[in-house]
């Protein structure tokens, strides 16, 4: 409460000294004017009154450059301060940015009414100030309305070449005191009030500096002991960084040989990727061909068993014929055999007959009987002679059944090679990733064509034979043409 009071007078003084200066001077100040300095440094103390602390990772911060930043979010007018105040390159603390955005807002004779916009604001500044601060209570009022009367100055400042950052806020008192010692004689109780005021301000203004000087030597302290840290947190950063970039290194060689060595294995896996799809084409094509070989010397097979059953069939007709005819020629040697007894006894009978002249019509119808055996012997000759030239024939046929069942032997061998060489392929199609399963399948399913429509079809579904125009004998044909056919015989019958 007290250090408020004492900033108030101060306030006043500085305000006052600089307004009696001003008129003096013509109204027109420079940075050099020892009253306008002791201006900036009160009002830099009371901007400062009631401040709350911000710690960092350096240390306790204490600025009050925080609270004026607000005023460009509240007033859009006061961003060109702001922008100014961030642009000036030789500013690097916030106290010398708060001092510099001071000087800007004098400049504009703005000073009052930015200040009041952040009194108007109360719950933005209770973030920065304490409750009990300056600005937070009536006198911060009493202040903006104090500076309103600076608003008739015309100050002519230059911030380029000032130390704002290491400049040091200690009021003069000596302007105050010489100011005291001009009034007159009437104001004697008003001016011992005002020196003893001044007198508490400047106890508390040592007390404080020597908090101050305190908080500042453990802020070196805590300063240095941060600085040895980081000193060989820097050091210890700086080896992790050596290390850090050989392993860097190391992993671009072992990565360099790692894209080397999968650039050589893609290329290889491509090549090869391609020979696999090439004998993929070429299976799939000889597969196609065997398919469609297979399917012909299944047709040949089926052709040849039907021709080979028929030749069976012709084979037992003349077995049947021969055995006929072998009993046919006994009966007849045993009939040529009774004839010639009787032409022995016709021929005794005849010598008896010479000799008797009745036996002369014997004897002749003897030879007419004779003769007629005669000639049914040659025709029983003639008879033998076809038998044995259908004997002949049989042999042949015999000849021919032999070499048909060679040629089914033979038949039989390439069909058994060609299945060993289909074996051979799967197991080489399952080497290169394609399975027997699927293959067999195929085989299975693909193992007929149909005569008539010539698509593919399995065993259960092409099971059925029909005699087509193309071919001679029944073929076989697929269920859906075999229907069709039968439906088509049937409306042609009907019609």
């Amino acid at each position: 409460m007290e250090e408020r009071a004492n900033l108030m007078h101060m306030m006043k003084l500085s305000i006052k000294v600089l307004l009696q200066s001003a008129l003096s001077l013509g109204r027109s100040l420079d940075a050099d004017h020892a009253p306008l300095q002791q201006f900036f440094v009160v009002m830099e103390h009371c901007l400062k009154h009631g401040l709350k602390v911000k710690k960092s990772f350096i240390g306790q911060n204490k600025s009050f450059f925080g609270p004026l930043e607000l005023v460009e979010k509240l007033c859009p007018e006061a961003s060109d301060i702001a922008t100014s105040v961030r642009n000036l390159p030789e500013l690097k603390t916030a106290v010398g940015r708060g001092r510099a955005w001071l000087y800007l807002a004098l400049m504009q004779k703005k000073l009052a009414d930015y200040l009041k916009v952040l009194i108007d604001n109360k719950h933005l500044l209770s973030e920065f100030y304490e409750p009990e601060a300056l600005m937070m209570e009536e006198e911060g009022m009493v202040i903006v309305g104090l500076l309103v009367g600076l608003n008739v100055l015309d100050a002519n400042l230059c911030l380029k070449g000032e130390d704002l950052d290491s400049q040091v806020g200690v009021i003069d008192f000596s302007l105050y005191l010489k100011d005291m010692q001009d009034l007159d004689g009437g104001k004697e109780h008003e001016r011992i009030t005002d020196v003893l005021d001044q007198k508490n301000y400047v106890e508390e203004l040592n007390r404080h500096l020597s908090c101050t000087v305190g908080d500042l030597q453990t802020k070196i302290d805590g300063l240095e002991k941060t600085n040895s840290k980081l000193q060989e947190e820097l050091s210890a950063a700086t080896d992790r960084i050596f290390s850090l970039q050989e392993e860097q290194q190391q992993l671009r060689e072992q990565n360099e040989l790692i894209r080397e060595r999968s650039e050589k294995s893609v290329e290889e896996l491509e090549k090869e990727l391609e020979l696999q799809i090439g004998m993929k084409t070429e299976m799939e094509i000889a597969m196609k061909l065997l398919e469609k070989d297979t399917h012909e010397k299944q047709d040949t097979l089926v052709a040849l068993r039907q021709q080979l059953e028929e030749v069976k069939a012709i084979n037992l007709q003349m077995f049947h014929k021969v055995q006929d005819t072998e009993s046919s020629l006994q009966q007849k040697d045993e009939a040529i055999a009774s004839f010639e007894e009787k032409i022995n006894q016709v021929m005794s009978s005849m010598k008896q007959m010479e000799e008797s002249s009745s036996l002369e019509k014997e004897l002749k119808s003897e030879k007419e009987q004779r003769q007629a055996l005669q000639r049914e012997l040659q025709c029983e000759k003639d008879t033998s002679s076809l038998l044995r030239a259908e004997l002949q024939q049989v042999d042949g046929l015999k000849r021919e059944l032999r070499a048909l069942q060679d040629e089914k032997a033979e038949l039989q061998k390439v069909c058994d090679e060609q299945e060993q060489a289909l074996q051979e392929m799967g197991l080489h199609l399952s080497q290169s990733k394609l399975k027997m399963e699927d293959i067999k399948e195929v085989n299975k399913a693909l193992k007929h064509h149909c005569r008539n429509c010539g698509h593919i079809f399995c065993n259960t579904c092409s099971s059925n034979e029909l005699a087509l125009p193309s071919y001679p004998k029944p073929v076989r044909v697929c269920d859906s043409c075999h229907t069709l056919l039968l439906q088509r015989c049937s409306s042609s019958t009907g019609s």
